[in-house]
């Protein structure tokens, strides 16, 4: 029963203004509807519900991902737009933040107005 209904995401916002803006603007995501409690956007087919609460306690991990065919490309948009990677301590991330996990997989991570972290990723 589960296993055959559709994901919904959500990520939260303190600033529902701002982060309406992030995520359809900078992110390029459709807004479906927007009202008091969240603003809904389309992800590729997938429902985000990016949620108003009263404060975000931002996690240090990725809460939200996107598979991408070009990460470079992505990042060129994202840095258009203000966007910057992150970078961690430890972990061998190029120039442009991009961490090659030993599968292969390229990841680069950064993060939306309430500080969520996000990323994107692009398979070998």
């Amino acid at each position: 029963m589960i296993a055959s209904g559709d994901v919904i995401a959500f990520a939260a916002t303190a600033d529902p203004d701002r982060a309406c803006a992030f995520y359809r603007d900078v992110l390029g995501l459709a807004l479906v509807e927007r009202n008091a409690f969240a603003s809904v956007f389309d992800a590729n087919g997938t429902m985000l519900r990016v949620t108003t609460v009263e404060r975000v306690d931002p996690r240090p991990y990725t809460v939200l991902g996107w598979m991408v065919e070009d990460l470079e490309a992505a990042l060129g948009e994202l840095a258009g737009a203000g966007v910057e990677p992150l970078r961690y301590d430890g972990l061998e991330q190029d120039a442009a933040g991009v961490w090659t996990a030993p599968s292969g997989g390229r990841i680069a991570w950064f993060r939306d107005p309430d500080g969520n972290t996000l990323s994107l990723t692009q398979r070998s």
